[in-house]
Formats: structure tokens, C-alpha cells, sequence
């Protein structure tokens, strides 16, 4: 785990140290061509450096463990982060629009505009080799911080390349309404990426059902299944940011005793710290068994039905169908 932190705080130091770099380009190429269009390209990528700023904190204090004001720990502070992200994101749209529209309707000059169109190719580049560096990463450590800073920046990529082709046809054919225009566009673009951040982000401090992971908690339990584990309903599974947080309830046979429950549960526990890299907490509620549960008992020693085969495997809806009950 604590290589795991480092690996996160120094992709997103590079993060912030490429961000800053690529933005000097890209408002060197604005100022040599004075286009709305590269304007916005450069806005955004002011979004980028104060994201990568705002997640090295957030990284920072992710980490940090569980206090008494925060029994949990801190992982949730991510999405905050990746939320900040998309909220930005949306207003810098905002400004791009602002700048860019007028200049369809009374489009300026544009200078030097291979020069600045060069000089986008070479910033796209490196935010193409950092994009996916930081996903890259971000999916190595489960951070939703670098997994959105890394699609930000792919974003940054592909509207990045919509500019330079659009101006290479302002640059052939000398129109240039089409530099407020292709502005316009790359603004309503990352406008829909910005919504997107911000969306996830609040399914994630909301503790929106994550089904992707339920499922992989399905197959945990049954390749390991056990005969003790006569049921297992009333699951929850939530993320915060490399974090997971696992509770259901276990029916156990009544013959065992407290050890052998308790040892039930620790091999349990274990089994999710060893699946999950030590980031999981795990709370298991142990409930007896009754007769409600015998066509589903495949417990070798229980003297009232005797060994079974076991039920069908437990799948997302039969661990789940009576949460609310």
C-alpha cells in the first residue's frame, strides 16, 4: 500500500510538472496567431494545471489514515477532487464560448499560424504520452484521481486535434469564421467531458450501487465457496477512491460454535484483504440458521438434513434481492 501511494503521488507531480510545460505551448501558439480557436485549446489547459494541483492534495490526503473524525478514512476527498475537475471544466466552456462566438460573426486576422500550428503538435504529443501515463496509472493503484486526470488530458488530445485540422483549413482556405467556429465546438466538447466528471463523481460520494464491483465479489465468494456459508444476502459494496467498503450478512449452521464462527469470519476477511491488496474493509454480520434454510444447507455434519449438493451460485440479484427486508 505504501508503494502504492508513492506510485500516485509521483504520477501526479509529473502531472502538474507536464501540465505547466504544455501550457506555455499552447499559449506560445495562441499569442503567435491571436485564434480563438487555440485560445480555448489554452484554457483548458489551464483546467489541467489546477486539477493536477488540487489532486496532488487530495492524493495526499487520501492516504491518510482512518482519525476519530474520520473513521472511515479519507478516500472519498477524491471525488471532491475529480468533482472540482468538471466543474472547472464546465466554466472554462463557458469562457471558450464567450471568446469565440463573436468572433464568427466578425471573424480578426489570424499571424503566423503555421508557426502556432506546429507548436500544437508538439504540446498534443506530450499531453497524449501523459493521458496515458496517468490512466495507466490510475488504474494500477485504483485512483479515480489520476483516472480522471488522464482522461482530462486524452480529452485535451482529441479537441486538440480537432483545432490543428480545423485550422489547417483556415490555413488553406482563408476562412476564418471557421477559427470561432471550430472554438465553439471544442467548448460544447469538453463541456460534455466536464458533465461526464461530474457525474461520476457524485455517484461516488452518493455510494451509488457499483455493480462492476458486486460482480466481482459474486465470483470471489463462489470459486472459494464453503459449505458453512449456507447463505449470504444484504450486500453492500461502495468505493472510496482506492478504498473498498464490503458488509453483507452470513448465515451460518447453528452447530458451530463461537471459535468456529469467528474463525469462519476471519478466513473471510482475509480472503478479501488478499483479493483486494489490503484496501478493503470487510463488515460480516453472522446470523444462525433456521429451518428456512434447509433446501439450501449443504453442511456436511448438520444431523438434521445431512450433506447436499449445493445451490446454484450466488449471482448480483440473489445476494441482493432482500436488502430491504
Amino acid at each position: 500500500m505504501l508503494e502504492i501511494g508513492r506510485s500516485q503521488q509521483r504520477a501526479i507531480r509529473i502531472s502538474f510538472a507536464a501540465g505547466v510545460i504544455i501550457l506555455l505551448f499552447k499559449f506560445v501558439a495562441y499569442y503567435a496567431t491571436n485564434s480563438a480557436a487555440l485560445l480555448s485549446d489554452a484554457l483548458e489547459s489551464i483546467i489541467n494545471v489546477i486539477a493536477s494541483a488540487f489532486a496532488m492534495w487530495s492524493i495526499h490526503l487520501a492516504k491518510t489514515p482512518p482519525d476519530a473524525n474520520h473513521p472511515y478514512g479519507h478516500g472519498k476527498v477524491e471525488y471532491f477532487s475529480a468533482l472540482l475537475e468538471g466543474v472547472l471544466i464546465i466554466i472554462a466552456a463557458g469562457c471558450i464560448l464567450y471568446t469565440a462566438f463573436p468572433k464568427i460573426l466578425e471573424p480578426e486576422e489570424l499571424t503566423r499560424l503555421d508557426y502556432g500550428l506546429l507548436v500544437s503538435v508538439v504540446a498534443s504529443a506530450m499531453n497524449l504520452a501523459l493521458g496515458l501515463f496517468l490512466i495507466r496509472q490510475g488504474r494500477s493503484t485504483n485512483s479515480i484521481t489520476l483516472v480522471a486526470d488522464g482522461k482530462h488530458v486524452l480529452t485535451d488530445v482529441y479537441t486538440t486535434a480537432g483545432v490543428l485540422i480545423g485550422l489547417a483549413v483556415v490555413l488553406l482556405t482563408n476562412w476564418l469564421w471557421m477559427d470561432g467556429l471550430i472554438a465553439c465546438i471544442v467548448a460544447i466538447n469538453i463541456l460534455w467531458t466536464g458533465y461526464g466528471l461530474a457525474r461520476e463523481s457524485v455517484k461516488g460520494l452518493m455510494n451509488e450501487a457499483d455493480h462492476t464491483l458486486v460482480k466481482e465479489i459474486c465470483t470471489l465468494l463462489n470459486s472459494n465457496r464453503r459449505s458453512e456459508w449456507i447463505s449470504v444476502h444484504k450486500l453492500r459494496a461502495w468505493r472510496a477512491g482506492r478504498f473498498i467498503h464490503i458488509d453483507f450478512h452470513l448465515v451460518l449452521p447453528k452447530q458451530l460454535s463461537f471459535e468456529e464462527a469467528h474463525s469462519v469470519v476471519a478466513d473471510l476477511e482475509s480472503l478479501f484483504g488478499r483479493k483486494y491488496d489490503g484496501v478493503a474493509e470487510v463488515m460480516i454480520r453472522t446470523d444462525m440458521c433456521d429451518y428456512d434454510f434447509c433446501s439450501m444447507c449443504y453442511y456436511e455434519k448438520c444431523k438434521e438434513v445431512g450433506a447436499k449438493t449445493p445451490q446454484n451460485p450466488w449471482d448480483e440479484q440473489v445476494l441482493c434481492s432482500d436488502f430491504n427486508k
